[in-house]
């Protein structure tokens, strides 16, 4: 379980580091060949790596529904909506929202037992979690005063 809460915590932190570099590039080049190039990218770091760490065995998959396979399809959704996000919203609230929907849907998915997913009874504790997230998201965007807000007023 430890090494699990590394992982995960490790991906949030390089999706919160790959949405920054993404916007980036976005302001550069525009939002589909921002896509093309962090997925183009994607693919080649991960057919070398898989190469050098699995072999041939890479080239190796059970059998499953056929839709699963085209899952990098919803990467391109993935990748266009954060830019789009982050450049709308900022990298906080972006990624902030986007937890918020990604936790909310796992919930869901999880107690219906969706897409081949073990089915994980609803509990309260875990409602009220998800809520607890979706209440820090907008005490995040709307709690307070921001400090450009009060530079402002101050003048």
């Amino acid at each position: 379980m430890f090494i699990g809460i590394i992982l995960a915590l490790a991906a949030g932190a390089l999706v919160g580091v790959q949405n920054m570099f993404n916007n980036k590039v976005n302001q550069a080049s525009g939002g589909w060949s921002t896509t093309a190039l962090v997925l183009g990218m994607g693919f080649a770091a991960s057919l070398i790596m898989g190469l050098v760490f699995e072999g041939k065995a890479l080239f190796t998959a059970q059998p499953m529904q056929t839709w699963f396979w085209f899952s990098g399809i919803l990467g391109v959704g993935v990748v266009t909506c954060l830019v789009q996000g982050v450049r709308r919203l900022g990298a906080t609230l972006a990624t902030a929202i986007a937890m918020a929907s990604q936790l909310i849907c796992a919930l869901w998915w999880d107690s219906l037992g969706w897409f081949g997913l073990e089915q994980v009874p609803f509990t309260l504790s875990k409602g009220l979690g998800a809520l607890l997230l979706i209440g820090g998201v907008l005490v995040f965007k709307f709690g307070g005063v921001s400090r450009a807000k009060e530079t402002s007023e101050a003048v």
